[in-house]
């Protein structure tokens, strides 16, 4: 435990980014048991570290510890935790412990026996809190972290600090809500970096490697974290990613299960399971038409690739800017508000709101003499009647 402990206090020391993503200000951090899932790279373990660092607690109260620590291969979790709170720790922080087996019962049993103990955890988006052994959802407040908006990549990378508009704000045909933004704000002006790097917290650390940073994400994903998924044949990873790879090449797009099955040597029975893992995993996103009831077992009407990020490093070829233009859309609304096909329009969102992507000469004949429609347009800076500039999605969270 020493050894955990060490590590722990050295990486406490270490300088923090004053920049904190939204939802720090969102947890309430003043519950005993927390989880934050998320996608792998999206910084989940930065926000932890830096709101332990800011309660500046004495060296023995607190630990962050990584459960894909080579340390959990000899050594026991609920032995660990035992032992630190029987020498006064009061708060625990469990990285990614999706590595640990039956991690969901070990925090199960700690939380129900030594409540002084207030633990905060992180795992996979593919972790499903209610279908694990120990049911935590009942104990647990869980949060989910996206990547980067618009509006964070903006603050984290350039200090633009600007507030969150609500879609109703962005909807409402008001020209106030400009004035949140300075005279000199220049909207377009960083928008395609955002495309291309901005919603990965890390890749703008080292934009030359940003390409292969991406492509480790993704097969570690694959390879690694799909493990934690009761009905995936890790061994079949390398099928998976060339599903991935396939879908790529031809987003968005309505699938054909029989010719997806036949590019893939995945059988058609498999298949949705399959896009509904990748789905989990935040590289994919499924579309169904409104009013269609979903499930697991049930054929999307469309697939998008996850965030523009993944657009570039898997098709960048093939990335046309309406491609571009509609998985922005999809990635930024998507995380405040349901998302489904409608039967004009690209996209009903919320059960309300009829929105057709474009560009900046894209008619209205698609939303004609549809209630509550808009154009949203990329290339241009405002709003002017039902066209919406598409960057202004980007303010969401």
């Amino acid at each position: 435990m020493e050894e955990l402990i060490t590590q722990y206090q050295a990486l406490i020391r270490q300088k923090f980014p004053i920049f904190r993503r939204f939802l720090f200000d969102e947890i309430h951090w003043e519950s005993r048991l927390i989880g934050i899932k998320g996608a792998r790279g999206t910084g989940k373990t930065t926000l932890l570290l830096q709101w332990l660092k800011a309660q500046k607690l004495a060296p023995n109260k607190a630990v962050y510890i990584s459960l894909d620590d080579i340390y959990f291969s000899q050594n026991d979790l609920k032995t660990l935790l035992v032992n630190f709170h029987e020498k006064g720790g009061e708060i625990v922080i469990l990285d990614e412990v999706h590595k640990y087996p039956n991690w969901s019962q070990v925090i199960k049993n700690i939380y129900d026996f030594y409540p002084e103990l207030k633990i905060i955890f992180t795992g996979s988006s593919i972790i499903d809190i209610s279908k694990q052994e120990a049911d935590l959802s009942r104990r647990a407040v869980i949060y989910e972290l996206p990547g980067l908006s618009y509006r964070e990549f903006l603050a984290m990378h350039y200090d633009i600090n600007l507030p969150k508009l609500s879609l109703e704000e962005i909807v409402s045909k008001n020209d106030s809500i400009y004035s949140v933004f300075p005279s000199e704000f220049k909207p377009l002006a960083n928008f395609k970096e955002y495309l291309q790097l901005g919603y990965y917290p890390f890749l703008l650390e080292e934009p030359l490697t940003s390409q292969y940073r991406m492509n480790q994400l993704i097969r570690t994903v694959v390879e690694s974290d799909m493990a934690e998924l009761k009905d995936f044949d890790i061994r079949n990873a390398h099928k998976m990613l060339q599903l991935l790879y396939v879908i790529a090449q031809q987003v968005p797009f309505s699938p054909n299960i029989s010719k997806l099955a036949e590019q893939t040597g995945i059988h058609r029975n498999t298949l949705n399971n399959y896009l509904f893992f990748l789905e989990k995993a935040k590289l994919i996103s499924l579309v169904y038409t409104a009013g269609k009831s979903t499930s697991t077992l049930q054929k999307p009407d469309k697939i998008y690739l996850n965030n523009t990020a993944l657009i570039h490093t898997l098709a960048e070829d093939k990335s046309n800017i309406g491609n571009v233009r509609e998985t922005f859309f999809y990635s930024q609304v998507n995380q405040i508000n349901s998302i489904e096909l409608p039967k004009k329009g690209d996209f009903f969102v919320g059960n309300k709101y009829t929105f057709e992507v474009g560009g900046k000469n894209k008619s209205q004949k698609q939303i004609k003499e549809i209630e509550n429609a808009f154009i949203v347009k990329d290339d241009v800076a405002f709003s002017s009647g039902n066209n919406i500039p598409l960057w202004l999605f980007g303010f969401l969270y």
